[in-house]
């Protein structure tokens, strides 16, 4: 492999890692103008409005790497959406548990160490466990923006 061949191997990489972020960023603020809503406006209890907020937040993060970051893939259906949500379920789990870690293990129990541990730390491991998950498990196969093997 020649050094321009090389020069780029990662750029359908890049695309599909700037393609995720994109998308979870729109998922992100659906989820948290959802839960938003739902506690204000409806005044639903913070754990059903953080549980419909998580799935339409998972919907939009499936609907929209679906139809946009690998619609290259293999077509969408419902069982693929079951994997979606159990890699995203997981990487909620892992945010909890690095949470969990910090505050009762460590004894970080301020809210800013709550806040680093499961809004930075947590969603930093969670969003590369849903990344490696949503290609791994959900969209896999061939057609993701060509092979970047060599």
């Amino acid at each position: 492999m020649s050094l321009a061949q090389r020069a780029e191997v990662p750029r359908p990489l890049t695309r599909e890692l700037l393609g995720f972020a994109a998308v979870g960023l729109l998922a992100y603020a659906a989820d948290l103008g959802l839960f938003l809503w739902l506690r204000g406006a409806l005044e639903l209890g913070p754990l059903t409005a953080k549980a419909l907020s998580f799935l339409a937040g998972c919907s939009v993060a499936y609907t929209g790497n679906a139809l946009g970051t690998y619609r290259h893939t293999t077509a969408p259906g419902p069982r693929r959406y079951g994997i979606f949500l159990a890699v995203h379920l997981a990487g909620a789990l892992v945010q909890l548990a690095c949470l969990a870690v910090s505050h009762y293990a460590l004894g970080l129990t301020s809210r800013r160490a709550d806040t680093v541990s499961g809004a930075g730390i947590g969603m930093a491991f969670a969003t590369v466990l849903r990344f490696w998950g949503t290609r791994t498990l959900v969209f896999r196969g061939e057609g993701r923006f060509g092979s970047w093997t060599g």
